[in-house]
């Protein structure tokens, strides 16, 4: 359950951070679209590859961390040192 938690929490960050993070491309692909010569604005692969790409970076570095604090028993965590 621990590893569940935290995975969720990490993951429910990186899904909203995607999320923002394509919407201010595409608009900011609007505002150059004049500038580009022989390249769409929205490229799919730019679009659909690059947050793939981080969404699995993310989820491993939210994975480590995640396996780490499962495997601590929880009368150790709940003990003042």
């Amino acid at each position: 359950r621990v590893l569940k938690l935290v995975l969720g929490e990490g993951m429910r960050l990186v899904v909203v951070g995607v999320g923002v993070g394509l919407l201010a491309a595409a608009g900011a692909a609007q505002l150059v679209k004049g500038l580009l010569y022989g390249v769409s604005a929205v490229d799919p692969l730019a679009f659909v590859g690059v947050p793939l790409l981080l969404v699995a970076v993310a989820a491993l570095a939210v994975y480590l961390p995640a396996r780490r604090a499962a495997a601590v028993p929880p009368m150790a965590a709940l003990k003042l040192d």
